[in-house]
C-alpha cells in the first residue's frame, strides 16, 4: 500500500465559519446529545448570546433580558447600549472581533475571546442580529454563517436601545434535537442569582433574585439546613454555605456570572478556606471529610481576564483576580477568615450546630471504616471473576478524545445486558448487569453501600466513593424493561442515587433509556414506536395489514435491532432535580412506608391503555394491553 502523499496540497486553510462548522466541539462542546444534557452545545448557543447581554448589565446598562423559545427558535433581547451600528456585521461574523478586548468597556466580562456569537452564527441554519442605538438600528441576517441580508445604512426606529438576536440551531450539526425548558430555566436562575437587580424572562415567565447566592441555596437545598445559611458578599467575592444531613458535599461555583460546573481554582480554594477557618476557630485538627460532610455551598468571584480550561468555560484555570490583583487563594482565604470568624464569635448557636455536624460526620466515618475494609477486600477478590461490569475503553475521568461520549448502561438481568453488550460500542459504552431488584435504600445509612455487594460494585465501577472528581462515565443510563417490574427497578436505582449521590443527578449525569414499545411493519417498511401515539401513526401509515409486535422486555429485542436504539438515534430521558423539589419529602412519599395517602395517589393516577382492536395485526389483545401506574 502506497504511503499517503504529504505535500503543500495537504495544507488547507478554512475560513472562520468552515472551521467552526467542521470542529464545533472546540467552540461549544458536545453537539451530538440532541438536548438531553444541560452541558451540551445546544444550550451553549443560548448562553453565548445571553452572556453578551449579561455583560451589558454588569457594566451598568439594561436591567432586563427577554428570552423566547419557540420550538427550535431562540430570541434574546436586551436593553443595554446596543452593538455600535457600524460594527454589527463584524461583531457576529468576523473572528476575534468584539468589545471584550477593551478592558475599559468590559472590565470583568465572561467572554474574552471574540468567538461566542460567531460560533452561534456559524452553527445556526438562520441567524439574525439587530442593534438599536439612539433612534437608529442596523440588522444583519445569515444562513449557516453566510451573509444573506445587511442594512448598509442605519434606519430610523422607535425601539429602546439594546440588541435583538434570533437563531435556529442547524439540524445539519445537531441532528433532530429538542430544547428542554428546565435546562434553560436553570441557566436563567443562575444568571438571576449572580446578578441581583437583573430581571430575566422566558416566554413571559419572570426570573429575579434579591439575595443572590443566599436565594440559590435556599431554593436548592434538598433537606433542612442544620443552621441558617451563612452568606457573605463583597464586590468581587460572594460566598454562601450551610450543613445538612444529606450525604456527601455539594457546591455551586461561578466566575463573572458563568456557572463553572466542573469547578476550578476558586472552588478548590473555597473548600480549603472553609476547612482552615473552622480548624482555626475550634483549635482542633478535624478531618477534612468531617468538616465538609453534608456541606452545601456556593462561591462566586469576579475577576479580570479569567482563563478557562476550554471555550465552554466550565472550569476556571486562573490563579489571580487580575493582572495586578491578589491570588484567588489568598483573596478567598482572607475574605472567609475575616467574615466567617467574626460571624462565629457572635453566633454561638451556629457554632454549636457546626460542631455537632462535624462530630456526627466523625462518628459515621469511624463506623464506616470497618465495613469499607471488608467491602474493599471482597471487591478486590471478586474483580478477578466479576462479570457484572463489561467496561469500555474511553472514560470520562481521562484525557481520551472520546471521554465526553463515555456512558454506562445499568441493566436488569443477563438477557437485557446480553442484547446491549452485543450491540454496544465497546469504545464508549459500558454495561453493568444487576442480578434482580435492588434494595430499597430509603432511610438507610451509607454503610448499606458497603454491606450490599451489588451497590458497592456499582459505586466502585463509577468510582464515586470520594466524590465526582473521578466519575468514569459521563452518562449513567438506567436500561430497564418498560413494564411494572422494570419501572420498579428504575425507581429503586433512582432512590439509590438520589439518597447517596444527589450531586451526580443534579449535574445531569443520570438518564433513562427509552426503548421502543412496538414494532410496526409490513413487507416494505419497519417502524419502531415509543408510545401508543407513535404506534397509531405508524399503523395509519403502513395500512391495515401491518404487523404489530409489542416488546415486553429488552431481552426480546435482537442485538441487530438494539444497535439502532443505543447508537446515534438513542433516546435518553434525563433525571432532573427541579428547583424546590424537596427531595427528602419526595423520597419519603414514594419510597417510605405505605400510607393511605400514597395508596390513594396510585389509585387515582392508574393508567390502563386501550388494546389494539385492529383484526389485521398480529398482536393479540392480551399482548397489546398495557397496565401501568403514573406513580412509577
Amino acid at each position: 500500500m502506497a504511503e499517503p502523499i504529504y505535500d503543500e496540497k495537504s495544507i488547507k486553510s478554512l475560513d472562520w465559519r468552515e472551521h467552526i462548522r467542521k470542529r464545533p466541539g472546540m467552540y461549544i462542546g458536545n453537539v451530538s446529545g440532541k438536548g438531553a444534557s444541560p452541558d451540551e452545545g445546544l444550550y451553549m448557543l443560548i448562553k453565548e448570546v445571553a452572556d453578551n447581554s449579561l455583560d451589558e448589565f454588569t457594566m451598568g446598562y439594561g436591567k432586563r433580558i427577554e428570552i423566547k423559545l419557540d420550538d427550535t427558535q431562540i430570541t434574546v433581547r436586551d436593553y443595554g447600549r446596543g452593538i455600535p451600528l457600524g460594527k454589527v456585521k463584524e461583531c457576529v461574523s468576523k473572528i476575534n472581533t468584539g468589545g471584550k478586548y477593551d478592558t475599559e468597556a468590559f472590565q470583568k466580562s465572561i467572554g474574552l475571546n471574540g468567538v461566542g456569537s460567531k460560533a452561534v452564527n456559524a452553527l445556526s441554519s438562520h441567524f439574525m442580529t439587530q442593534s438599536f442605538r439612539d433612534g437608529e438600528s442596523v440588522r444583519v441576517e445569515f444562513e449557516r454563517g453566510a451573509l444573506i441580508r445587511e442594512d448598509k445604512w442605519p434606519r430610523a426606529c422607535r425601539e429602546r436601545n439594546g440588541t435583538l438576536t434570533r437563531f435556529v440551531p442547524d439540524p445539519e450539526i445537531f441532528g433532530r434535537y429538542r430544547f428542554r425548558k428546565e435546562y434553560i430555566e436553570k441557566l436563567l436562575w443562575n444568571y438571576a442569582y449572580l446578578n441581583t437587580g437583573l430581571t430575566l424572562t422566558l416566554n413571559g415567565e419572570r426570573y429575579y433574585s434579591k439575595n443572590g447566592l443566599l436565594d440559590l441555596l435556599t431554593e436548592n437545598l434538598e433537606s433542612e439546613p442544620n443552621y441558617p445559611i451563612l452568606h457573605f458578599k463583597t464586590d468581587d467575592i460572594e460566598i454562601a454555605f450551610t450543613h445538612t444531613n444529606q450525604y456527601g458535599e455539594e457546591y455551586f461555583s461561578f466566575v463573572n456570572g458563568q456557572h463553572t460546573t466542573l469547578g476550578g481554582t476558586h472552588e478548590i480554594y473555597f473548600k480549603q478556606a472553609i476547612v482552615e477557618t473552622l480548624r482555626g476557630f475550634f483549635k482542633k485538627d478535624y478531618h477534612v471529610k468531617d468538616i465538609r460532610g453534608g456541606m452545601v455551598g456556593a462561591v462566586a468571584v469576579r475577576i479580570q481576564e479569567p482563563t478557562f480550561e476550554s471555550q465552554t468555560k466550565v472550569k476556571l484555570g486562573s490563579d489571580s483576580f487580575g493582572p495586578n490583583g491578589p491570588s484567588i487563594r489568598q483573596g478567598i482565604s482572607s475574605f472567609l477568615r475575616t467574615h466567617l470568624d467574626n460571624y462565629l464569635h457572635r453566633h454561638p448557636r451556629t457554632v454549636e450546630a457546626i460542631q455537632k455536624r462535624i462530630h456526627q460526620s466523625e462518628r459515621e466515618r469511624t463506623e464506616l471504616m470497618g465495613v469499607q475494609k471488608i467491602a474493599k477486600a471482597r471487591a478486590k477478590k471478586a474483580k478477578v471473576v466479576n462479570r457484572k461490569l463489561r467496561d469500555c475503553k474511553a472514560h470520562y475521568n481521562t484525557r481520551h478524545k472520546l471521554a465526553e461520549s463515555s456512558s454506562i448502561f445499568i441493566t436488569e438481568g443477563d438477557s437485557a445486558s446480553g442484547s446491549i453488550t452485543k450491540s454496544r460500542d465497546p469504545m464508549i459504552q459500558a454495561v453493568f448487569s444487576l442480578r434482580g431488584k435492588p434494595l430499597n435504600t430509603y432511610g438507610m445509612k451509607r454503610r448499606v453501600i458497603y454491606e450490599n455487594e451489588e451497590f458497592y460494585l456499582l459505586q466502585d465501577a463509577l468510582d464515586i466513593e470520594d466524590g465526582l472528581e473521578n466519575l468514569r462515565y459521563k452518562q449513567i443510563i438506567l436500561a430497564t424493561d418498560a413494564d411494572v417490574d422494570g419501572f420498579h427497578i428504575r425507581i429503586l436505582l433512582m432512590c439509590y442515587f438520589l439518597q447517596f449521590f444527589p450531586e451526580l443527578v443534579r449535574r445531569g449525569h443520570l438518564f433513562i433509556l427509552q426503548t421502543p414499545l412496538f414494532r410496526v411493519r409490513n413487507k416494505g417498511n419497519t417502524l419502531y414506536c415509543y408510545s401508543e401515539g407513535e404506534k397509531r401513526e405508524a399503523m395509519a401509515k403502513l395500512g391495515r395489514k401491518a404487523e404489530v409486535t409489542r416488546f415486553k422486555g429488552l431481552g426480546e429485542i435482537s442485538p441487530s435491532e438494539f444497535k439502532q436504539f443505543i447508537g446515534e438515534q438513542i433516546r435518553l430521558e434525563p433525571v432532573v432535580i427541579g428547583k424546590k423539589s424537596h427531595l427528602d419529602d419526595m423520597l419519603r412519599f414514594y419510597m417510605g412506608k405505605n400510607t393511605p395517602k400514597r395508596r390513594d395517589f396510585i389509585v387515582e393516577n392508574l393508567v390502563v391503555e386501550e388494546p389494539i382492536n385492529d383484526s389485521a395485526t398480529a398482536e393479540t389483545n392480551e399482548d397489546s394491553q398495557v397496565a401501568d401506574t403514573a406513580a412509577a
